[in-house]
């Protein structure tokens, strides 16, 4: 006879096993930011809804390498609830929306997308200490540039530049579409108050989408293999330590984030706390990062000091992020001290 625990743990690992095998056939790189949690949706689907709390809105903005002539900029907004059906007694399905833009030189090359995701959030245990969250997210992504603000060889007669002459250059189109499709999912354990270890996964692109200007189907967007362990504990009675570590792999390129941050508790009653940090991107930049909350606003800046050969242009300067997300939460629970984890189911 299967039990409800037996078939829990067949799923669990049948996901893991199907991510794995995908993740086996990989062959542009994606945008991404310095503070993975102010962009949890883009991070990994199965944090759909992944809250203590009812709904959720959230958005991140990030301005790259100011010294250069051509800035880059990144934003993104989020928002996602729970659902519960008649037949759940304490599972969830998550719910979301993701609007992604960057922009990026002369040419304004940019990216528009729009994601919706989904997550099925299933209880482990029944204190809610163990809890696993599988996802999806299905969207429509614009690629586009420019082409009035391009130049080229061709017109330039040798002395001076003429903008009448012809470019030599034949693109069909300056901008593409493309369908996109992304799994993961991730565990969390709290096996002490303030206390959990987390661990996810997710695979992008799966579909391996086609991007062009000139009927090129040979070029496809890479596919992503992103996972990352989270660890928080109390080392004092009003200070917590987390630890993360970020691994992303997209074509030919990897990408390492060791992070730790210090959070420092200066209100219970409100859930006031403060937070600073750093990451280091491998070969890349180092981060420094700040972090305040209040009751169930949630804000987060930083700043990358690159320290790739990049630093002749931008001379030390990367770039600034900040973001925020709020939690709608109709009560606030009484959480006692003796309780592992809040209340997310």
């Amino acid at each position: 006879m299967i039990t409800k625990s037996t078939y829990s743990t067949f799923c669990l690992n049948l996901f893991f096993t199907i991510l794995m095998i995908c993740s086996k056939s990989i062959v542009s790189q994606d945008i991404h930011f310095s503070q993975y949690n102010g962009s949890l949706l883009n991070a990994n689907p199965a944090f759909s809804g992944f809250f203590d709390g009812d709904h959720r809105i959230g958005a991140i903005y990030r301005s790259q390498w100011s010294s250069v002539p051509v800035s880059y900029s990144t934003f993104s907004a989020f928002g996602d609830t729970k659902l519960k059906t008649k037949n759940m007694k304490s599972d969830r399905i998550g719910v979301g929306l993701l609007f992604n833009n960057d922009k990026a030189g002369y040419a304004n090359y940019s990216i528009n997308q729009f994601y919706l995701s989904g997550s099925y959030i299933h209880k482990l245990n029944k204190d809610s200490t163990l809890l696993w969250s599988a996802g999806a997210n299905i969207g429509f992504s614009n690629v586009a540039f420019n082409y009035s603000k391009m130049t080229f060889d061709n017109q330039y007669d040798g002395n001076n530049y003429n903008a009448s002459q012809a470019t030599g250059e034949n693109f069909a189109s300056n901008a593409t579409n493309y369908a996109d499709v992304n799994l993961g999912t991730l565990i969390k354990y709290a096996f002490k108050q303030r206390a959990y270890i987390q661990y996810g996964l997710s695979f992008s692109h799966i579909n391996s989408p086609k991007i062009t200007f000139q009927n090129n189907t040979s070029i496809k967007v890479d596919s992503k293999l992103y996972n990352y362990v989270s660890f928080q504990y109390p080392v004092a009675p009003s200070l917590d330590i987390m630890l993360e570590l970020l691994h992303q792999h997209q074509g030919k390129f990897n990408e390492y984030i060791p992070s730790a941050m210090l959070k420092l508790r200066l209100n219970e009653t409100n859930q006031q706390q403060v937070g600073v940090g750093f990451n280091y991107r491998a070969k890349d930049a180092f981060v420094a990062r700040l972090f305040y909350q209040v009751k169930t606003l949630n804000v987060g800046l930083s700043y990358d000091v690159n320290t790739s050969k990049f630093v002749a242009a931008t001379n030390r300067r990367g770039g600034v992020e900040v973001y925020l997300t709020y939690i709608f939460k109709k009560t606030v629970p009484f959480v006692p001290k003796t309780r592992v984890c809040p209340i997310y189911m």
